[in-house]
């Protein structure tokens, strides 16, 4: 492919950018990837791995001249880094996000950005419990879906563009109404998120099960729940602050399924613990037809060490 940005900006470098970062190389999407993010440490890594051509100490600094500025930070924190850029930002270029909550990250961004910048919000539905900037590989986003929540008013011309990057970077891309993306997402990622981490917060309170019983026979439900509560616990704490009705809704109405399953427990009705769970069954075939998991032993899920993509 050729060159869809002619530079752009990553802030934050954790597992979405670098991947980004891995991907765009792998496609020749950008002429060049200035990066930055708060911590030294991260950067200083960054910069040894040559994950960007340029690492920057500001997030002001890293967005001058850049056409394309991503905005790869904690939902909580999108606002204060919008208000830092605003007055650095090209005119003509496109501002994004990777963010899982759209309408409160659309409320914090959209009143700092001048005319003439165009915001295009956007949430790629892929990652894993690492973060960081050794975490990202340019396949991450291979087959896995990207939603865009352009609000009414936006360029299509940069909604366009932007669509065309994420394709290049091997993602499918669909658009969708930002309140729709957050009623969506938490049925999807922030309720089982939640559930995930209650889980093992109840795995730790139950002192019957010593911590030695828990880690040596977990089987594989408990294991995977691990593996999702082992999610960055700053972004998991924004995005539930930031998405609080929807996710309340959700948990409202897994509060009542809940019910309905203890009560059918409790009765010994077999009849419709096997009707649920055949009901169930059938959305996990739908998942793995739709190409976005794998029936493999242990979902495909290989324990591989992955080295950062070479430059």
């Amino acid at each position: 492919m050729s060159v869809i940005y002619t530079r752009v900006a990553l802030i934050g470098l954790g597992l979405i950018a670098g991947s980004m970062a891995h991907a765009m190389r792998r496609a020749g999407l950008a002429g060049e990837i200035v990066g930055s993010a708060r911590s030294p440490e991260t950067r200083a890594i960054a910069a040894e791995i040559g994950l960007c051509d340029r690492i920057t100490e500001t997030a002001a600094e890293a967005v001058k001249g850049a056409d394309l500025v991503v905005l790869c930070v904690p939902p909580g924190a999108m606002g204060a880094v919008a208000a830092e850029i605003a007055p650095h930002l090209a005119q003509g270029a496109t501002v994004t996000d990777v963010g899982s909550v759209k309408r409160d990250v659309i409320t914090q961004v959209g009143p700092h950005l001048p005319q003439g910048v165009h915001f295009v919000p956007g949430h790629p539905l892929a990652g894993t419990e690492h973060s960081g900037p050794r975490a990202g590989f340019a396949e991450l986003f291979d087959n896995r879906y990207v939603l865009l929540t352009p609000e009414p008013d936006t360029d299509p011309a940069a909604t366009a563009k932007l669509r065309a990057l994420w394709e290049g970077c091997g993602a499918r891309v669909e658009e969708m109404d930002a309140d729709h993306h957050d009623l969506v997402l938490a049925v999807t990622s922030h309720t089982p998120h939640l559930i995930a981490y209650t889980m093992v917060g109840v795995a730790d309170d139950l002192r019957r099960v010593t911590d030695s019983e828990v880690i040596k026979y977990s089987a594989a439900g408990f294991r995977d729940f691990t593996r999702i509560a082992a999610s960055d616990p700053t972004m998991w704490r924004d995005v539930f602050l930031t998405n609080k009705e929807a996710t309340l809704e959700i948990l409202g109405r897994f509060t009542e399924e809940l019910f309905a399953l203890q009560r059918a427990i409790r009765r010994g009705d077999g009849d419709h613990l096997h009707a649920y769970f055949t009901r169930t069954r059938a959305i996990r075939r739908g998942i793995i037809e739709a190409g976005q998991d794998t029936d493999a032993p242990d979902f495909g899920r290989v324990k591989v060490k992955r080295e950062p993509t070479e430059r």
